[in-house]
Formats: C-alpha cells, structure tokens, sequence
C-alpha cells in the first residue's frame, strides 16, 4: 500500500510539474508577442 502511496504522489509531483513549466512557457510566449508587437509598433 505505500508503494501505491508513493508513486501517486509522484504522478501528482511530475502533473504539477508539467502544469507549471506549461504555463511559464505560455506565459514567456505571450509576454515575447506583447514584446514584438510594441517594439514592431514603434
């Protein structure tokens, strides 16, 4: 039962994981368009 336990909890940690480099990635996507797009306005 504890292994059970533990390989939950790491599904659970790498699933955190995942989510949080996706949405640094999104968010350095978004931030290089808002970027260009002034810089390309100007």
């Amino acid at each position: 039962m504890g292994d059970n336990m533990m390989g939950g909890g790491m599904m659970i940690a790498m699933g955190l994981i995942w989510l949080l480099v996706v949405a640094v990635l999104v968010l350095g996507v978004f931030a290089l368009i808002k970027y260009l797009r002034s810089g390309g306005s100007r």
